[in-house]
Parts: structure tokens; sequence; C-alpha cells
């Protein structure tokens, strides 16, 4: 548990630190980009998401399994995996390449082809970079993580500023003529979404040579014979994330061709999915949470599976897990009164606000899935990801669909949190069917219904504009601080544990 937090922590200091970093960019885009623009940002990064899915088709998970549990040759698998996911991904980009012209005109973007081929690159880099990512985790090599990606992460903020407060703002108001010759040639006074795109492709591209001075340059090799028991393994993978896409990126991505017209008056669909998406960001630290664990987590139950302990030490793992997220969404939850407006104070942006402690359960409902599926992995029952994340992707997209012409904002976040939800309790009884872990049910299910009513409770506590902010402060904070309370007495014993 010592070592899982540790990685944990490092992982945490890139993907919290680097992305909250990041999260500052939406104060820069709600100001200076239109609703507009946000959505189709919204929108196509939910394409992006699928697309990534696909470029790397479950190698990251099947490269931990077959260089740690199978008795080959860690090298050799990652040499075959690597040069594999290298010429899908050169083919896979050529072809959206090709295609851009017509995805910009079925997608809605006339005159815009260019934004689908910088998205080819981008996914192509993402690509090549995943298995060098996943063999950094494999050998443990968190702080070497978590520079670069802190990096890419700080280089991606920066050129965004420089793209879009410095050089489209500094010069949108002036003549051609007195612009500099330099900011003549980059700076285009129509482009908005594009600059996102283009600072995305440049730290993305700036990744490559820094990986090749950690770990070299790769020695290229498909050996047929190691791959081809790795298919069973893999594919199901593949659709697992494909439909776990689904769940995460369909509200999004359908969200302003199901909503109605006029459903928010004074807003198009596309400007609607702008602040939908601008909230969604809201429940990011959840995310990044889960990412770091995500990171941490998964090598390190691959490497502890053959431990005669392991069932203990994963329902210890998912214990912890529930006791720390429960209480960042309450922490969270009831502080929205002043951090929505800090983060998201221009016009418009609040109306979606209430859908974030909704959005913050289903990502920790995520997190519990990724505990869980442990089970399936471990015993290359991988063929059960495709039927679950199947169920969960069925699930958003009847919710979307039935939902979001209803509730709009509230439609789609229910989405996410079904799916997950639904995901999780099925997963959990198959895996005690096949791999049984002790896990502490009774408790931990308490904990998340505690935790979820706090913190709709602390989103609307009835507290007067009036009332001076630190009192106002203190009220909405004395339900975070009564639940952590409950938290350190309750498992006080379970806590003590790790002083020894």
């Amino acid at each position: 548990m010592k070592q899982l937090l540790g990685q944990t922590a490092l992982y945490g200091v890139s993907s919290i630190l680097g992305r909250s970093i990041n999260f500052l960019l939406i104060l820069l885009y709600v100001r200076y980009l239109s609703k507009e623009d946000l959505g189709a940002f919204t929108g196509i990064y939910a394409l992006m998401g699928f697309l990534n899915i696909l470029f790397t088709y479950g190698m990251e998970t099947t490269y931990f399994r077959y260089a740690t549990g199978k008795g080959l040759d860690p090298e050799a698998v990652y040499r075959s995996i690597f040069t594999l996911i290298l010429s899908s991904s050169l083919l896979l980009s050529g072809l959206l390449f090709v295609l851009a012209p017509f995805l910009s005109q079925w997608l809605d973007y006339p005159d815009q082809s260019y934004l689908f081929r910088w998205m080819a690159l981008i996914l192509c880099f993402d690509a090549i970079l995943a298995i060098p990512f996943a063999r950094l985790r494999l050998e443990q090599k968190a702080a070497c993580f978590a520079g670069i990606k802190l990096f890419n992460i700080l280089l991606n903020v920066g050129l965004n500023v420089f793209f879009i407060l410095y050089l489209r703002e500094n010069w949108r108001l002036r003549s051609p003529e007195e612009l500099p010759s330099w900011a003549a040639y980059i700076y285009q006074p129509e482009w908005g979404v594009e600059y996102i795109f283009l600072a995305n492709l440049i730290a993305n591209g700036a990744i490559l040579p820094l990986m090749l001075a950690v770990l070299g340059r790769p020695r290229l090799k498909l050996d047929w014979e190691l791959l081809r028991p790795m298919w069973p393994y893999a594919l199901p993978l593949l659709f697992m994330g494909l439909a776990g896409a689904t769940n995460e990126l369909l509200s999004r991505q359908l969200f302003e061709y199901v909503l109605p017209d006029n459903f928010y008056p004074g807003l198009s669909q596309r400007e609607a999915a702008g602040i939908f998406g601008a909230n969604f960001k809201l429940a990011i630290l959840m995310s990044l949470i889960i990412q770091a664990f995500k990171y941490a987590a998964e090598p390190f139950f691959f490497q502890q599976a053959s431990d005669k302990q392991a069932p203990e030490t994963f329902a210890h793992v998912m214990h912890g897990f529930i006791l720390f997220c429960t209480a960042l969404m309450v922490a969270l939850s009831v502080n929205l009164y002043w951090v929505g407006p800090l983060i998201l104070g221009q016009e418009g942006y609040l109306e979606g606000l209430s859908i974030v402690p909704l959005l913050l359960l289903g990502y920790l409902f995520l997190g519990i899935y990724y505990n869980l599926s442990i089970w399936f992995k471990l015993t290359d029952q991988t063929k059960y990801s495709l039927y679950l994340t199947l169920l969960g992707a069925g699930i958003t997209l009847v919710t979307v669909l039935l939902l979001v012409p209803k509730l709009g904002f509230m439609g789609a976040a229910c989405s996410t949190l079904f799916a997950y939800m639904s995901m999780s309790a099925l997963c959990f009884v198959l895996g005690q069917k096949y791999y049984p872990i002790p896990y502490q049910t009774g408790k931990d299910l308490a904990y998340l219904l505690v935790g979820a009513a706090l913190s709709y409770a602390g989103y609307y506590l009835p507290v007067a504009e009036s009332t001076a902010p630190p009192l106002r402060f203190l009220l909405h904070n004395s339900l975070f601080i009564g639940y952590l309370g409950l938290l350190v007495w309750q498992e006080r014993r379970w806590l003590a544990t790790f002083k020894r």
C-alpha cells in the first residue's frame, strides 16, 4: 500500500499539478474564445478520445501482462509491440489525413479540413509515445514519467497563452501593416479553436526527442510468433476502450446534436455544448486523481498478482481509494459556490454548475471500476471487459437520447453516472465469482451514499448571499469537516496500520 501510494503521488505530481495548470486554460478560453469555439473544442476532442483508443488497441495493458506474467523477455515484448503500434499509427494517421476534407464536411466544419489533419498528427504522436510511457511505468520510473508529462503540459499551456492571449488579442485590432514580420506569418485573425490544436500538436511533437534521450533509439522488430497469442487478450481491451470512451465522451460528442432548438434561450446547440464542456472540466480533479491512480495501480496489480496475499492487498487498495475520493468529492462540491464563479465567471457558463457533483460521483465510480477490473486482467478473461463496457456504452447512449432532450445538461451528466455505476456493480458480481476479493463492501457503499448526500447538501446549502464570506465558507465546509471527522473516527484502526 505504501509503495502504491508513493507511486500514485509521483504520478499525481504530473497529472494533478500539470493538469491544474492546464485547467487554467479554461479561464483563457471562456474569456477570449467564443462559445462556438468552445463547442468545437469539446466536440472534436471527444472524437479524438475515441480515435486514441483505436490507435493503441489495448496494447498498453497487453504490454504489462506479457512483460511481467508470461515468462517472456520484456525487451522482446516491448520491441515487438512498439514496432506494431508505430506501423499502425502511421497508417491510420495517413488515412485520416486523406479523409480530412470529408470529415470536415460531415461534422459541419466546412473549410476547416486542416483541423482534422492536425488531429491526425496529434493522434499519431500520442500513439507512438503510449508504449514508451508504459515502459517507464513498468520500470517504476515515475519521476521520469512525471517530468516528461509535466514538460508537455507546461509547453502546451505556454503555447496556448502565446497564441490566444498574446498573438490573437494583442494583434487582432491592428492592421496587417502594423504587425511584425514573424507575427504576420503566424497570426490568422479568424482563428480561435485552431490555436488550441496547433499548441497541442507542437507540444506533443516536442516529447519525441525527450523520450529518445531517456529510452534510447528503439530497435524495431516485428516478432509475429510473439505477438500472435497477444491478440485474444488485446482485442477485447480495444472494444472495452472504445465502449469506455463512449461512456466518457459520447455525452459531449452528441450533446449539440440531441439538444432541441432553443432549449436554452439565446444559445445555439453548439454554444450550449461549450457551456456543458466547460462545466465538465470542473470535475477534472477527480478525473486526475483517478488517472494518477491508474498509472500507478495497473503495473502494481500485475506485479503483486503472484503474492498469496494479493486479494487482501487489492481490498485494502479499494477501501483506501473510496475513503480518499469520497472526501475529495465532498470537499469540491461544498466549495462550488465560489470555485464555479472564479473559474467560469463569464456570462452564461454558471447555468450548468449543478451537474458537477453528479459528474464527480460518476468519475468516482469509474475509479471503482478500474479497481474491480483487475480480476479479468489477471485471469485472462478480458472478454468480460467488452461485455461490461458495451453495457455502459448502451446505457450512456440511451440516457443521452432520452434525458438530454428533457433535462439538458443534467441529462448528459446522468449518462456518466448511470454508465459507470452499472459497470461497477456488474464487474463486482462477476469478479467475486472468478477471482474473489474480500472487499469491505458494506462500509464502502455506506461511505459512497453519505458522501454523495453531503455533496449535494453542501452545494444547495441555503446560505444568504449577504452572509459574510468567512462565515459562508465555514458553513459550507462544516459538512466536509464533519465527514472527514467521521472517516478518521471510523477508520482509526485501519489508518493506524500505516504507522507501522
